[in-house]
């Protein structure tokens, strides 16, 4: 069995990509509240994991204009 290769990370969408999880995390955050004791576990891990995601988003977002800036993009 071959380990599909992964996907090039096109930073071109990354703005994009961070909204669109943002906008996920506060439907989720909304769900929570009609959601039972087990769906309400499973919105908690996702939202978690969501946060990991924002915050290296943001940062790839930094470094690369901290790129651009100092002419490396």
């Amino acid at each position: 069995n071959r380990m599909p290769r992964p996907l090039p990370n096109d930073s071109a969408d990354n703005e994009e990509r961070l909204n669109n999880t943002i906008n996920n995390m506060e439907a989720a955050e909304e769900a929570f509240n009609l959601a039972d004791g087990k769906e309400r576990e499973l919105i908690k891990k996702a939202n978690a994991r969501r946060k990991e995601s924002i915050e290296g988003m943001k940062n790839e977002i930094i470094e690369q204009d901290k790129s651009r800036i100092n002419g490396y993009l």
